[in-house]
């Protein structure tokens, strides 16, 4: 379980996104704009990974404790969006 909870947090949808746009765009600014405003969009997903486990071991059932965490998730996005502009936040 630890080996695959290993590859599930390599973030290689991130990886193949900053590849793909450095063979459109081959621009070092733009890829550290890209990579840096990518690094706070993660940051809201963060506490699914803590909620969802939490809830499974308090009794609630896999599927709704994943809504809970995926609406907890979206919120917290929101809150950054909101956020973000206030501390000048690259996103």
């Amino acid at each position: 379980a630890a080996v695959a909870a290993l590859v599930a947090s390599l973030p290689l949808i991130s990886v193949l996104g900053m590849m793909l746009l450095w063979r459109e765009r081959p621009d070092a600014e733009n890829m550290a704009v890209h990579a840096e405003a990518t690094f706070w969009y993660v940051l809201p997903s963060l506490p699914m990974f803590l909620l969802v486990p939490w809830m499974i071991r308090m009794g609630v059932g896999f599927w709704l404790s994943l809504v809970i965490g995926c609406a907890v998730t979206f919120a917290l996005y929101l809150l950054l969006v909101w956020v973000a502009p206030r501390f000048n936040l690259p996103l």
